[in-house]
């Protein structure tokens, strides 16, 4: 037997178990495993985009390029500014002071071009598209024709560009570039890949089209770097070294258009040498957002991408790809570690620690390979996660069909709402299951946030989500805490009760001090939120109704659902007493039979109220376990003299409220003392 027992726990004889418990799952339960199964491979694979490779993966590729940008960014080499590129660039002050905005002015442009030529650039890269007539084109063709420098003159067309320029702009575009046959100018293509909204990656080859401008560059200066010839992977951003130092100098074409002389020779000293690239840094004109704007929230010009793309071939940074069978197999791994894992139905301590490192590796490898310089977009991190969680899920659902997995798992969904010792005993005894019900004496809490519902109109609906469940995650704890048994949450108010299924000798006083501990529980709640947001509109203090009486207590329902609940008359005066808190400028309010079955001192006694829908008036006590006894002495006397000698319970009254001037409970006493009626008691409108 010992033996038998000992190869059932070992993880050969668990994974047969599990497999055991999934196979009597039944038929359908087995197909849709099955389906979820592939799901999470599929997940797991295309998590960035569905397999057509331009339509993104609903829910996981925002998160992937998300969490690619964060890699990217923090991985990105830390460097001092590039001197082998130059921007010479069109700025909002360069448009001012030209008075002409668009299309920008092709006559500084072609001074610009006549004084570069000059001073020793190894190559230059326009990034502006001459692609509609300007007063200065005769001007900038006859320059461009009789430039010694290799010049790479900016190209797109309708097929590639379909957001920048239209049929009658290409048509002008070829026309100008046809001028340029024969010299050094030749065309090069500017196209930049903004899917998902950001440039991440090189833009793929089209056959026909124009070489990359920085490819071109790199060409006509002899400085080819072959191994990017059919490059289409990441973008190799890097960041400055110094917070003040761009990347890349960046000179206005102001300087170099009509130059002071004393000003040129330095002027060829930043340019000899170098490779050149004219375009606009202006506001609203050619910016594009990158691969690090998420992070840092820079969206910088289109030839600052173009730099960076030629420093990239420059360096010789080649990402290494990740092949398509890589990612598949990780697609398959994911899966069935999932799966492995779910068939060996560990416990939660031992399952946890093994999730943890399992996850680790999932957002690790991605980053480790980042920093090892392997092209990672694509690479489904949050895919790995998803589908591994699809997968075990599926799997676990499957395998838990069993009696012994149902124990476990009841035990512990019924202890988020009652005490573990009860669930225990409901475990062990399930004919408290049954339907129906009994007549028990019950401690009842009824809990209510005040002002929460127009709180909620005034903020988001994730923020609402957010609160609420922090605030409803405090209160249960509090009611858990003390042995309580929750009874439902309507909306932010907490229903719970103590004396049943099971009844302890202690009961009252668990209740007692829930209650107290529930309205400490909404200060620390509130002052929680002030400290996340001081913009979010306050939150009110949580009010509190005690009330001790007799209940229906049972299962309720039918034969597909039920809940074990109270019904009765101590539930609804346990509401009118929270309710009447805002009335009595208080926070926690009992019945007497509450109080004095409690046990407990601390209550001070706050006179006779008749609750609204309710005939009988009420006797109201308010724990308060840091007044003094000789004032709690006086204000029983006082409400025991009300009903006689309302004089005398008054001055009683203002005796001790004299001595407490912020206690607002005390105040509204005072008043309603002058508002009784013969009887003693104040009627709660």
């Amino acid at each position: 037997m010992e033996q038998a027992e000992q190869r059932a726990a070992t993880p050969i004889g668990l994974l047969r178990r599990g497999w055991r418990n999934v196979r009597e799952a039944g038929g359908v339960q087995l197909l849709a495993t099955f389906v979820v199964l592939c799901m999470a491979l599929f997940i797991a694979r295309f998590s960035w985009v569905l397999p057509d490779g331009d339509v993104p993966t609903p829910l996981t590729s925002e998160a992937e390029r998300a969490f690619y940008d964060l890699r990217a960014y923090y991985a990105a080499d830390l460097v001092e500014q590039d001197s082998r590129v130059v921007l010479v660039v069109y700025t909002d002050q360069t448009l001012i002071k030209a008075q002409k905005r668009s299309p920008l002015d092709r006559g500084m442009l072609a001074r610009t071009l006549r004084n570069l030529d000059g001073m020793g650039a190894k190559a230059i890269g326009i990034d502006i598209l001459f692609d509609q007539p300007q007063d200065e084109d005769a001007e900038l063709i006859e320059t461009l024709r009789a430039m010694q420098t290799p010049v790479a003159v900016a190209y797109a067309n309708l097929a590639t560009n379909q957001d920048d320029i239209v049929y009658e702009q290409q048509q002008y575009l070829e026309q100008f570039q046809a001028t340029l046959a024969g010299t050094r100018a030749r065309p090069a293509s500017i196209r930049l890949d903004n899917t998902f909204g950001a440039t991440r990656v090189w833009p793929n080859i089209v056959e026909g089209l124009p070489p990359l401008l920085g490819r071109a560059l790199l060409s006509d200066a002899g400085d080819a770097a072959p191994a990017f010839d059919r490059y289409e992977g990441a973008i190799d951003y890097r960041r400055p070294k110094f917070v003040d130092s761009p990347l890349f100098a960046s000179l206005q074409i102001d300087l170099f258009a009509d130059p002071d002389p004393e000003v040129i020779p330095f002027l060829a000293e930043q340019i000899a040498g170098k490779y050149v690239l004219i375009g606009g840094d202006i506001v609203d004109y050619d910016r594009v957002e990158t691969t690090f704007t998420s992070i840092n929230g820079e969206v910088p010009a289109g030839i600052a991408v173009h730099a960076e793309i030629m420093a990239q071939m420059l360096d010789n940074r080649l990402l290494a790809p990740i092949p398509v069978w890589v990612l598949w197999a990780m697609a398959v791994l994911v899966v069935v570690t999932a799966a492995l894992t779910a068939l060996l139905e560990w416990p939660a301590r031992r399952l946890a620690p093994f999730l943890v490192l399992l996850f680790a590796a999932f957002i690790g490898t991605p980053v480790a390979l980042q920093l090892r310089d392997v092209d990672t977009y694509g690479l489904p991190a949050f895919g790995w996660l998803i589908g591994w969680v699809m997968a075990f899920t599926a799997v676990t659902a499957a395998a838990r069909a069993s009696g012994a997995v149902q124990r476990n798992f009841a035990t512990g969904a019924l202890g988020k709402y009652i005490p573990r010792d009860i669930a225990q005993a409901i475990i062990d005894k399930p004919e408290l299951l049954s339907l129906g019900g009994e007549k028990r004496a019950i401690f009842v809490l009824f809990s209510d946030l005040e002002g929460f519902t127009k709180m909620s109109h005034a903020i988001p609906p994730e923020m609402v989500a957010k609160l609420l469940n922090r605030y409803l995650d405090l209160l249960s704890q509090v009611v858990l805490d003390h042995g309580g048994v929750i009874d439902k949450f309507v909306g932010d108010a907490v229903v719970a009760f103590w004396g049943a299924p099971i009844s302890r000798e202690d009961d009252a006083n668990r209740a007692a001090k829930a209650g107290y501990a529930m309205w400490q529980a909404g200060e620390e709640f509130r002052r929680e939120v002030a400290a996340m947001d001081p913009d979010l509109p306050k939150i009110g203090k949580t009010r509190v109704g005690l009330h001790y009486g007799e209940a229906v207590i049972g299962n309720f329902g039918g034969a597909t659902r039920i809940q074990y609940t109270a019904l009765g008359d101590s539930m609804n005066t346990a509401a009118r007493l929270e309710a009447a808190n805002k009335a009595l400028d208080s926070s926690v309010m009992a019945s007497r039979e509450f109080a004095e079955a409690s046990g407990l001192d601390w209550w001070r006694q706050m006179g006779r109220v008749r609750l609204r829908g309710r005939a009988r008036p009420v006797d109201l006590f308010e724990p308060a376990p840091d007044f003094p006894d000789e004032d709690r002495a006086l204000l029983a006397r006082a409400c025991g003299l009300a009903a006689t000698d309302r004089d005398a319970a008054l001055r009683l009254v203002q005796d001790v409220a004299g001595r407490h001037t912020d206690d607002t409970a005390l105040r509204n006493l005072l008043r309603r003392m002058h508002e009784m009626d013969e009887g003693g008691t104040y009627v709660l409108g």
